[in-house]
């Protein structure tokens, strides 16, 4: 029933606002806000390009290194770690920065400016972007990984809640075409 009820919309936008801003913050922007998500899953997004894909990762990455609370400012983000593996290189970060800042303004509505900065620097601390070039890059980020969260978790006290691997067939046709192919001798 409650399947029917989400896929029926049986609210105005004005009402989805309204509840979704008073629940607890999640990851994903509606209408994906309401998949239940559990440490340890994994969601793909999949569409043609242009999508909004990279779009609602940018999103869920800025829900996850905002604040729950600034200098008495509610942002109702998640205050973790994010992770961002851009593996076809197409990652705008000033979008990413663009849409911290718009959301920082947003929380901001009263006028209070005051440490603004130390905000927005705060959050970008949160944010690791990796760019990989090709598939051993892709796997040597993913082997040495762990060394790397442990230090971040040890110097900031902060533990890693989202991993995000954009176009993680970036490499697939590469890898197939290499694979057939012999190396002096050998095959890969």
């Amino acid at each position: 029933m409650a399947l029917r009820q989400w896929i029926d919309g049986d609210e105005s936008a004005a009402e989805m606002l309204t509840r979704v801003l008073k629940e607890r913050t999640s990851l994903l922007v509606p209408p994906l806000h309401r998949v239940p998500l559990h440490v340890g899953n994994v969601v793909e997004l999949v569409g043609p390009s242009g999508s909004a894909k990279t779009q609602i990762l940018i999103q869920a990455a800025v829900n996850c290194i905002l604040p729950k609370e600034w200098n008495g400012i509610r942002y109702g983000g998640l205050e973790c770690s994010v992770v961002f593996i851009d593996l076809d290189c197409r990652l705008d970060i000033s979008r990413l920065s663009q849409v911290l800042k718009l959301r920082i303004l947003e929380g901001n509505g009263n006028g209070d400016w005051g440490n603004f900065d130390a905000l927005y620097t705060t959050c970008l601390r949160r944010f690791f972007y990796i760019r990989c070039y090709d598939s051993f890059e892709f796997l040597a980020t993913l082997k040495t990984m762990h060394h790397k969260l442990q230090k971040e978790r040890d110097d900031l006290g902060i533990g890693l809640r989202l991993l995000m691997i954009d176009s993680i067939g970036a490499y697939h046709w590469v890898d197939r075409v290499s694979s057939s192919l012999p190396l002096w001798g050998y095959n890969r």
